[in-house]
């Protein structure tokens, strides 16, 4: 069996999940993952015969597809602001909205501030923290994560990008309880925070739904910024005066997510669209 030939059974096999574009993207991406190929390799060699051993791991990614499982977890790997993470069933895949926040953080930090000290709250697999420890080398980052199988990959993540982060196990609901960070205060915390409402749910993609952590992902219906307030009232106690406070957020919260960081008297807010469009990201500072 050749590539082209391997190509045509994905997308005769997906179909019912995905859109002929959607499945030629997971194909090239497949390709890439068994064989190196990048997308010029694959047109050039397409019509070659593989290798026997080569199209029963095709196929085996196939029959995982087949159920829905999303790509980056039958392989275990995804792309993160240019490096590279691996992903499993305790984490987040990470999204483009979320690079689009680690690029506002980066615009505000200067990479020459020694010690700056940042917290990212819920890191999942750590793609936040990392990222930015990758282009702010002086600073101290923490990464703070209720799950210990997710805080398991997160530091497979540091381990594997080779780069120092801080990650700590502990309940941002009971803040009371977590560790000081070096007796300092912090200049910079981040969250993408579960924010989806239950009601929500029958919108998101099934493969998420049926793959994803839902503890990473859904909140109640009665109270859905729940994680807003208590990261807030967290950042008030340890974040310095002119520290910053960034959020990813729920699209259709964009105004009580603001108005909850107003009453908590945070200052210079701004809510910014994602490259979709939508209220996806927000920023505060501390003090007046």
């Amino acid at each position: 069996m050749n590539l082209a030939e391997l190509s045509v059974l994905y997308k005769e096999q997906l179909k019912e999940l995905y859109d002929a574009e959607e499945v030629q993207s997971l194909y090239l991406m497949v390709v890439e993952y068994l064989l190196g190929l990048n997308k010029t390799s694959y047109i050039l060699k397409k019509q070659n015969t593989i290798s026997k051993t080569d199209e029963l791991k095709f196929k085996n990614i196939l029959n995982e597809l087949n159920i829905g499982k999303p790509i980056q977890y039958v392989v275990g790997e995804t792309d993160f602001y240019g490096l590279k993470f691996k992903v499993n069933s305790s984490v987040l895949i990470p999204r483009p909205e979320t690079e689009e926040l680690v690029e506002w953080i980066l615009s505000v930090c200067n990479s020459q501030l020694p010690n700056l000290n940042i917290l990212d709250v819920g890191t999942g697999s750590g793609c936040i923290p990392i990222t930015l420890k990758k282009h702010l080398p002086n600073a101290n980052v923490f990464g703070l994560d209720i799950s210990s199988e997710a805080l398991a990959t997160a530091k497979e993540n540091a381990a594997l990008n080779n780069l120092s982060v801080n990650f700590i196990e502990g309940d941002i609901l009971n803040h009371s309880n977590i560790q000081s960070f070096h007796h300092s205060k912090l200049d910079v915390i981040v969250s993408n925070p579960p924010y989806i409402k239950e009601d929500e749910k029958p919108a998101i993609h099934q493969n998420v739904v049926a793959n994803e952590p839902h503890i990473a992902l859904f909140v109640s219906n009665e109270n859905p910024l729940i994680f807003y307030k208590a990261i807030a009232d967290f950042a008030k106690s340890n974040l310095k005066t002119d520290g910053y406070l960034f959020f990813e957020i729920n699209e259709y919260l964009g105004k009580e997510t603001v108005q909850i960081l107003v009453d908590k008297g945070f200052s210079a807010i701004e809510l910014r669209k994602d490259m979709q469009g939508k209220d996806r990201m927000i920023s505060a500072k501390l003090g007046s």
